[in-house]
């Protein structure tokens, strides 16, 4: 009768041990989540490796260029590898670098950058009439003004993923 009660006890330590090692930060992996800015609701959560891609692209209402931002995963964050403002008639945009693009977010005109290393764990998008956000992680596709409407905001968070969500579902 010890004996079970020792074992009982023994495999009940090692489920509480096993909850706790889940939840611990995963290493390589990062948790992005897109949600409803006024209801919180999740829109999109998804856990990705180091290095994957998640793509914003959108139109530029004060500039009519197309706008494509490139952002990689990388130790719980988001990181801006690069950005496009491309003209919409096809006309291949001048390469910048990464240290001029401050500027021209403000001041227009097509433009191409790579590297430039910006990390982010939260951005708040505002959706306007003009631009058609989207963002595209892996096969999925979130048409921002779909999912909160004229007015609406969507917030891109990034944080560590714990172990029990790198696990295959």
């Amino acid at each position: 009768m010890k004996a079970r009660i020792a074992l009982s006890g023994l495999f009940l330590l090692l489920l509480i041990g096993l909850g706790v090692l889940s939840q611990a930060p995963a290493a390589g992996y990062t948790r992005v989540e897109l949600t409803q800015a006024d209801t919180g609701k999740t829109i999109l959560s998804i856990v990705l490796r180091d290095g994957e891609q998640a793509v914003l692209t959108c139109r530029n209402s004060l500039f009519g260029l197309d706008v494509t931002e490139v952002f990689q995963a990388r130790a719980g964050m988001l990181i801006l590898d690069q950005v496009t403002f491309a003209d919409p008639r096809g006309l291949p945009p001048p390469t910048v670098s990464p240290a001029d693009v401050d500027d021209l977010y403000q001041t227009g005109g097509p433009f191409t950058a790579r590297g430039l290393g910006k990390s982010f764990r939260r951005v708040m998008y505002r959706v306007s009439e003009i631009g058609d956000p989207k963002m595209r992680i892996r096969d999925r596709t979130v048409a921002f003004k779909r999912e909160v409407g004229f007015g609406g905001a969507v917030i891109l968070t990034a944080s560590p993923a714990t172990l029990h969500e790198t696990f295959p579902r």
